[in-house]
This record gives structure tokens, sequence and C-alpha cells, in this order.
């Protein structure tokens, strides 16, 4: 959707039923409910759809944009009242739990840090990316992170961490444990960068 100039009020109209629609048929079906299902039930053509939504991500963004600027925002919170360490390892808790519970949020997280992806540079992946990088300064800073991680690499390995404790459970009830696990590993007592170490 061109932001270049205002939209009519019937095509503002349209693009906010879509929007509604779609972030219930994402809750009901998760990412991959049918494009054409939301257009029908917001009561426009699926070439409407796709005038303001080029391709399912670029709607499933639009769908969750509020939920990942607060997810954002709660690393600049967190920060506010603990230390680096624990900051980091909250906000990555809350975000694991909201990758599980909200349906279609795994998707789009992880699709922003594939490297390569197309349209990988989005308001989305911007807003995450920027709080994953606070949040790593300060603790690399106060040494309680290891000085070689990328905050890129901890959203994958974080993103590893909500699948595999969906997998034991579809609760998430093993986050803390797989985090506390990855954590360690990542803390100042861990090994070295492996050898032949690429770039995010």
């Amino acid at each position: 959707m061109s932001q270049d100039r205002p939209m009519r009020a019937d095509a503002r109209r349209n693009y906010e039923r879509l929007l509604k629609v779609a972030a219930e048929a994402f809750a009901e079906h998760g990412e991959n409910a049918s494009l054409d299902d939301i257009a029908k039930r917001a009561g426009v053509g699926s070439g409407t759809l796709y005038r303001h939504f080029p391709n399912r991500r670029a709607l499933l963004e639009a769908a969750y944009v509020d939920r990942i600027e607060a997810i954002a925002a709660r690393a600049d919170e967190l920060a506010d009242g603990r230390a680096p360490g624990e900051a980091l390892r909250e906000w990555l808790h809350e975000l694991c739990v909201g990758s599980i519970q909200v349906r279609g949020l795994k998707a789009l997280l992880g699709s922003a840090v594939t490297d390569g992806a197309p349209g990988a540079v989005t308001a989305c992946a911007t807003s995450i990316k920027g709080a994953a990088t606070r949040l790593v300064a300060a603790a690399q800073r106060d040494g309680s992170l290891r000085p070689d991680i990328e905050p890129v690499e901890l959203l994958r390995l974080a993103h590893g961490v909500a699948t595999a404790a969906e997998l034991a459970d579809e609760h998430g009830g093993q986050i803390s444990r797989y985090l506390a696990l990855l954590m360690e590993g990542l803390g100042p007592g861990g090994t070295g960068a492996p050898s032949g170490r690429g770039r995010p």
C-alpha cells in the first residue's frame, strides 16, 4: 500500500475492515489462513486485498504491527528497571511466549530475521532488531553476555527456543528451561566463537 497520499474514505474503510478480519483469521487459523476467505469475509474482492497488501507477509505484518511495536517497547521498559542481563532474558522470554500464544506471530518474527528474505527490511523487523540491539549492547557492556554474539543471531536462537518449547508443549511450558540453557551458553563463561563463523 502506498503511503504517498491519503486513501479515499472507501479505500480506508476497506483497509481497516481487511485488517480486522485478517487479525481474526490469523488468530483462528494461523499464518496460513486463506487470503481469499479473508477478502470474502471483509466483503471485498481479492483484487482489493492485493492492492492494499501485495502478499501474505504484508497482510500479516499489518495485522500484527501493534503487537510488534508493543514487544519492542517492552525492551526499553525492562531496561529501565532491571540489570542488563536480566532485562535481556526477560524480554526474550516474553518474545518466546508471545510467539507461541499469538498464532502467526512466530512466522512473522522468523521471517524478520531470515537472511535474504524478500522484504526483510520492514517496520516490524526494524523494531524488533532495534530492541534486541539495545538490550544486547547493554548486556555486553556489563559483561553478562559474551561479546561475539550478534543481535540477529540471538533473535534466531530465541525463535528456535520458541519452536522447541512448542514441540515439547503447545502451551510453551518449557520456555524458561530452554531459555536458561541458551543464556548459560551465551554468558561470559561461554566458549569462544566457532572457527569459520560467518557474519549474520
